[in-house]
């Protein structure tokens, strides 16, 4: 069984900047998709972005690409969304998910029902 726990949450001005880190521990993570998923009051569930520890690759939405940097730190156990130029839009809590990558989907609808989940941070983007 895999644990996340994520930090770094908080309230930014439109604009500003964040960098959220998702600690992991328990299981291995061969061949998993550790990623950042978000949900705003009354919308889906959106994937974010996910980095694959079978390859090293990442992946984001539409929504955020250009913007969302998605890292694995030099510990190896530790995963780190940076967020730039932040929107009123990106407000939401925001989970850190562990899945297999065919089980991603980076965008709106994103479901895990086997994947692990932290217990989630808030992100507010306001002015």
């Amino acid at each position: 069984q895999v644990q996340l726990e994520e930090s770094g949450g908080g309230s930014v001005q439109p604009g500003g900047s964040l960098r959220l880190s998702c600690a992991t521990s328990g299981d291995t993570l061969d061949d998993y998709a550790i990623g950042w998923v978000r949900q705003a009051p009354g919308k889906e569930r959106e994937g974010v972005a996910c980095f694959s520890t079978t390859d090293d690759s990442t992946r984001y939405s539409h929504s955020v690409r250009g913007r969302f940097t998605i890292a694995r730190g030099s510990a190896q156990n530790t995963y780190y969304l940076q967020m730039n130029s932040l929107k009123p839009e990106d407000t939401g809590v925001y989970y850190c998910v562990a899945d297999a990558l065919e089980n991603w989907v980076l965008g709106p609808g994103f479901d895990s029902a086997y994947g692990s989940w932290g217990r989630g941070t808030q992100v507010t983007v306001s002015s």
